[in-house]
């Protein structure tokens, strides 16, 4: 683990990961600290949709992340969650190609009663910085390296 990640989120953690091109048009190789996978560009946008795409990662970041909280806060309660399962899906805006329309999760806790699932979910929407980036329209910004060309 690097030290970036041993900072606590109180300290303003800052996590980075790296993608690069390949020797694939529209595959990528995604470094995260000791973690590398492939991702694919959609083959509607000439990629070869093979490995997992940018809007998935998105679902999936969302959905690791209330699976970890909600996991975590039943441990923290002393409540006995048998299974959970989070179905994240996206609708691309029709009138808006470059947004989503919605995203939306579903949650699905078994071993606890509705009380305990909604106290779980909340916990979920209340601490996941994925989530709240999302529902509250982050900062966000993008800045160009500027490189030598070798003449």
């Amino acid at each position: 683990m690097t030290q970036l990640n041993q900072v606590s989120a109180a300290d303003g953690e800052i996590v980075t990961v790296v993608g690069t091109t390949t020797g694939v048009r529209g595959r990528y190789l995604i470094d995260a600290d000791a973690n590398h996978f492939v991702s694919d560009a959609k083959v509607s946008t000439g990629g070869p949709g093979e490995a997992v795409q940018a809007g998935q990662l998105l679902l999936s970041a969302l959905a690791s992340c209330a699976l970890a909280v909600i996991q975590r806060h039943a441990d923290t309660l002393g409540v006995r969650l048998e299974s959970g399962r989070v179905n994240v899906s996206f609708k691309r805006d029709p009138s808006d190609v470059t947004r989503y329309e919605y995203i939306r999760l579903r949650v699905r806790l078994n071993g606890v009663d509705s009380r305990t699932s909604a106290a779980l979910v909340k916990e979920f929407t209340d601490t996941c910085p994925i989530y709240n980036t999302l529902a509250r329209g982050g900062n966000i910004g993008v800045e160009l390296e500027d490189i030598a060309i070798a003449a």
